[in-house]
């Protein structure tokens, strides 16, 4: 019952995920991120066919390996978090509620920006060296 409900979420966060390529204000990979997660408790196979699916793989890779997050991902999250501190900026009134919105993006923003980029190894598939490279 547990791997069911593991796999059933897994399964909702992928759909996400893959409308979130077809939306640009809704995000692809960490819905895919939270799919793999899900489904490696529930599924091994299933988190195992998004890690090695050639459009989703390369960056759930880049994050698993290294932390790391592509320029494209980290320009599209600063992007999409200042046009939202701009909507909160003129919709919501209260002040506290507004300022303390902004710094959350903001610091979520620069949490994104300092991630390291990927290893020009880290996109493709299957050149994983278990050996620790220089940069762990």
């Amino acid at each position: 019952m547990r791997n069911a409900i593991y796999v059933t979420l897994a399964a909702i966060s992928f759909a996400l995920g893959v409308i979130g390529l077809f939306l640009p204000v809704m995000p692809t990979t960490c819905f895919m991120l939270a799919a793999v997660w899900l489904a490696s408790r529930g599924s091994p196979r299933f988190a195992n066919w998004i890690r090695n699916h050639p459009r989703f793989g390369p960056p759930i890779q880049s994050w698993e390996r290294e932390r790391a997050i592509p320029k494209h991902a980290k320009i599209m999250a600063v992007i999409m978090l200042g046009v939202s501190c701009a909507i909160i900026a003129f919709t919501v009134s209260l002040w506290p509620l507004k300022v303390g919105l902004i710094l959350g993006l903001a610091g979520l923003a620069l949490w994104i920006v300092t991630r390291p980029l990927p290893t020009l190894q880290c996109p493709v598939r299957g050149v994983w060296s278990e050996e620790a490279p220089e940069r762990r």
